[in-house]
C-alpha cells in the first residue's frame, strides 16, 4: 500500500496490503521517506533524467527503483550511498548493453533510504520478488517447498506431508526438495517410529487397528494398543531424529534391542531390529550424506553459453534432504558470481535459513548478505566457501548435477527454438512465435462442458498460463462445438483487450524486439491453434472480426486427417488454401505434442467438473440450507435420499429446521407441493 507524504513523495506502507510478504527487517513506514521527482522533471528522459535525480539524494544507504514511461518498474536495486551509486548511471561511462538499455528507457525513479545497508538488501529482495522487474535477475520456478509435519494439536500426534502456510500446531522439518523425498522418508519413519498418518477423524471414529497396524507401520494408538505414555516416548524420537540426533536415536534403538535380547525377548528385539533397519533406511536412502556436514544448504553455479543454472542442495540433521535446479533469468553479460548474488537474498525472502550456507564461488556481498541473514533467522549464520574436505566434495557434487542440468536445459532450449523456427517458416510468419495458444473442448453430450487453453513458448509448456473456461451460455446447444469454441475465444480476448489493450503487430513483425531476452512473457499470443476443421476456423474468424484483432493474432486450425490418423492433418490459414505437412517433418510432431497437450488438459478439467457434479449433494441445490441444517438433516435421516423421502412433519421435526423451511425442502423434491 502506499500513501502520500508531507512532502509530496510516497511512503511504503507495509501494514494492510503485503500479507503476502514475509516479515523483514525493514524500517518502519515512519523511517522510510520516499523522493521522487518534481512534475516538471518528467519530460526528462534516461541520464538527463537520472542527473536531475541525483541533486536531491543524500548519501546514506537506501533502495531506488526505476520506471519506464508507462509506469512499470525496470530495475530494483540498493545502496550503501544513493547519491554515489545512482550518478554512476547519470555518468554514462562503462555500462553494459544491458545497463545501457535500462538507463535509456527510464522516465522516473523513486528511492527510499533506510537505517543500514543491511535493511537496504532485505528490500531490495522482497521488492525485486513483488514487482518482478525486468532487468533484475529473477527467481524463476519458485515453487513452495514440502516439509514434515509432526502435530501438536491432539493427544496422539500424527506425521504429514505439509505444503503451504504453517497455520497448523505443530513441528515442521524441512525444506525436502520434492513431495517424494517427503513420502520416502515419512515412509522409512512410519516403519521406524510407529507413528499415525490418519485424519483426526479417521482416528476418532477407529473401534479395531487398520492395516497399518497389521503391517507394522503404526502402534495403533486410536484403539489403545499402545499406551499414551508409550506413544508420546516414540513420538520424542521421531522429533529428536528430525532435529538433527539421528545417531544418538540410533543408538538408544540398538542399546534397547541389546538388553531386549539380554532378556531373552526376542519379540521385542525383533520389533527393535525392524525399526533399526527403517533408520538404516532413511540414512542411507537420502542420497550422498556427508557425516560432517549436519545443517546446511549448498549452492553450485554454473553459467555457460547465456544459461545459467544453480543447483541448491538441502543437507539437514547429517541427511541430504534432495536438491533441485533453478534456472533464474539473467543478462548473458552477468558472471556467476552476481548472478548467485542476486539470488541467494531472493531465495530466503521466504524459506527457513540454515546455520551454514556453501557456495561453489566467492560473491561480492558475502560479508553484508551473512549479516542480513543472520538478522533474519535470529542466529548466527555462516556463509562461506569450502576449500577442501567433505565440505567441498559436497559442493563439487552440487556443481557436477548443475553442468549436467544446464546441458539438459541447454539442449532442450535450442531445440525449441529451432521448432519455433521451423514453425515460423512453415505457416508464414514474420519471426518465431513467442506465445503459442492452443485451444480444445471437452465433454460427454454435452454435460460439464469445458473449454481448455494450453500455453508454449521459448521455454516449452508454461503451465502457470494454463486456463479453463466452463462452458456457461445456457443457449448452446448440448454438443455444439462451434458455440462452445465461439463463448472460449469471446470470454479470452474480450478479457485480453480489457485488461492489455490491442497489441501494435505493425512493428512487431518488422524488426526482432529490443532485448528480446529481457522482456517479459507475452499476454498476447503471436499464435492461436484450434483444435478443428474450416467448421471450427470459420466461427474463430468472426469472433476475431467482431472483436476487431484479426491483425493481432494469427489463428490456424489443425483438422485430423482421414481416419483420424496422426500425420494426416489438415492445417487451415486465411488467405491459403488448407495443407498437409509431411508425415516426419519436426513441425508436424511439434504441433501433435501442442494439440495431446490440450487435449490432456482439456479432458483432465472435464473430469474434474464431472466428478464434482456426481459427488454433489441435492441439499446444496436448496436456498437457505447451509452447512448447519445440512448436517443437522444427514445425521436425522442418514442420507439425501432419504431426506427426500420424508414427510413435511418429519423435516420439522429435525433441529434447527423450520416449518417455512421444511416446507422449501419438501417442495424441492415434490413438485406438487405439501398436503
Amino acid at each position: 500500500m502506499t500513501r502520500n507524504a508531507p512532502d509530496g513523495g510516497i511512503v511504503y506502507d507495509d501494514r494492510d496490503d503485503d500479507d503476502g510478504l514475509p516479515e523483514v527487517a525493514i524500517p518502519s513506514a515512519d523511517a522510510i521517506q520516499w523522493n521522487d521527482a518534481a512534475s516538471e522533471q518528467h519530460a526528462l528522459k534516461g541520464a538527463e533524467l537520472i542527473a536531475e535525480f541525483v541533486k536531491r539524494l543524500p548519501n546514506a544507504p537506501g533502495v531506488y527503483r526505476m520506471f519506464n514511461a508507462n509506469g512499470d518498474v525496470l530495475y530494483v536495486g540498493k545502496a550503501r550511498s544513493l547519491k554515489k551509486r545512482v550518478t554512476n548511471y547519470a555518468q554514462g561511462r562503462g555500462h553494459s548493453n544491458r545497463i545501457t538499455r535500462m538507463v535509456a528507457q527510464t522516465a522516473h525513479m523513486e528511492f527510499v533510504t533506510t537505517r543500514t545497508e543491511t535493511e537496504a538488501l532485505l528490500l531490495e529482495a522482497n521488492l525485486i520478488k513483488r514487482l518482478r522487474p525486468r532487468f533484475n535477475v529473477l527467481l524463476r520456478d519458485d515453487k513452495s517447498f514440502p516439509y514434515i509435519l509432526i502435530t501438536g494439536d491432539h493427544e496422539a500426534p500424527a506425521l504429514f506431508k505439509h505444503r503451504g502456510a504453517r497455520a497448523r500446531k505443530g513441528d515442521y522439518y524441512g525444506p525436502f526438495a520434492s513431495a517424494g523425498a517427503v513420502g520416502r522418508t515419512i515412509n522409512a519413519m512410519q516403519r521406524a517410529f510407529l507413528i499415525r498418518s490418519c485424519t483426526d477423524s479417521v482416528y476418532e471414529s477407529r473401534t479395531r487397528p487398520c492395516l497399518l497396524y497389521q503391517i507394522k507401520r503404526c502402534a495403533a494408538p486410536c484403539t489403545g494398543e499402545i499406551s499414551k505414555e508409550d506413544y508420546a516416548e516414540l513420538v520424542d524420537e521421531a522429533r529428536a531424529f528430525l532435529s538433527g540426533k539421528s545417531k544418538q536415536v540410533h543408538a538408544e534403538l540398538a542399546e534397547a534391542m541389546n538388553a531386549a535380547s539380554e532378556n531373552l525377548d526376542f519379540e521385542r528385539a525383533a520389533i527393535y531390529r525392524d525399526r533399526l533397519s527403517a533408520l538404516s533406511h532413511v540414512l542411507g536412502h537420502q542420497g550422498v550424506n556427508p557425516a560432517g556436514i549436519e545443517e546446511a544448504d549448498v549452492f553450485a553455479i554454473h553459467n555457460e553459453g547465456g544459461l545459467c543454472c544453480i543447483q541448491v542442495f538441502f543437507y539437514r540433521t547429517g541427511q541430504n534432504w534432495g536438491n533441485r535446479a533453478y534456472f533464474p533469468k539473467a543478462d548473458p553479460s552477468l558472471t556467476g558470481a552476481e548472478i548467485l548474488n542476486a539470488f541467494l537474498a531472493q531465495f530466503y525472502d521466504d524459506k527457513p535459513i540454515p546455520r551454514n550456507i556453501f557456495l561453489s564461488e566467492e560473491i561480492e556481498e558475502q560479508a553484508l548478505l551473512e549479516l542480513a541473514l543472520s538478522e533474519r533467522a535470529e542466529r548466527k549464520v555462516q556463509i562461506t566457501v569450502p576449500k577442501r574436505g567433505e565440505k567441498r566434495e559436497a559442493v563439487e557434487h552440487g556443481l557436477a548435477n548443475a553442468r549436467e542440468a544446464h546441458g539438459r536445459k541447454l539442449a532442450e532450449t535450442a531445440t525449441q527454438s529451432r521448432l519455433l523456427e521451423g514453425f515460423a517458416e512453415t505457416f508464414g510468419l514474420p519471426q518465431p512465435p513467442r506465445r503459442i495458444e492452443v485451444y480444445d473442448n471437452s465433454h460427454i453430450m454435452g454435460t460439464n462442458a469445458v473449454g481448455g487453453m494450453i500455453v508454449a513458448g521459448p521455454d516449452g509448456f508454461v503451465k502457470a498460463q494454463y486456463r479453463k473456461f466452463n462452458i456457461k451460455s445456457t443457449e448452446i446447444t448440448p454438443g455444439d462445438d462451434f458455440g462452445m469454441m465461439r463463448e472460449v475465444m469471446t470470454r479470452r480476448f474480450a478479457r485480453l483487450i480489457k485488461e492489455h489493450g490491442i497489441p501494435d503487430r505493425s512493428s512487431d513483425h518488422s524488426v526482432a524486439p529490443e532485448g528480446d531476452g529481457d522482456a517479459p512473457f507475452p499476454a498476447w499470443p503471436d499464435v492461436i491453434l484450434i483444435d478443428g476443421g474450416q467448421g471450427q476456423m470459420s466461427a474463430v474468424r468472426k469472433i476475431l472480426e467482431d472483436l476487431g484483432i484479426t491483425e493481432a493474432v494469427t489463428a490456424i486450425g489443425v483438422a485430423k486427417g482421414a481416419d483420424r490418423e496422426a500425420g494426416r492433418e489438415r492445417f487451415f490459414m486465411a488467405g491459403r488454401p488448407d495443407f498437409s505437412l509431411p508425415p516426419r517433418d519436426p513441425v508436424l510432431y511439434f504441433i501433435q505434442r501442442l494439440r495431446d497437450e490440450a487435449h490432456r488438459f482439456a479432458i483432465g478439467s472435464h473430469r474434474a467438473r464431472r466428478k464434482k457434479e456426481m459427488v454433489r449433494n441435492p441439499l446444496d441445490e436448496i436456498a437457505g440450507i447451509g452447512p448447519s441444517r445440512k448436517r443437522a438433516l444427514l445425521q436425522h435421516f442418514g442420507s439425501a435420499k432419504a431426506v427426500s423421502r420424508a414427510g413435511l412433519s418429519d423435516l420439522a421435526g429435525v433441529d434447527g429446521i423450520s416449518e417455512a423451511m421444511a416446507r422449501l425442502i419438501y417442495n424441492h423434491f415434490h413438485e406438487g407441493g405439501g398436503k
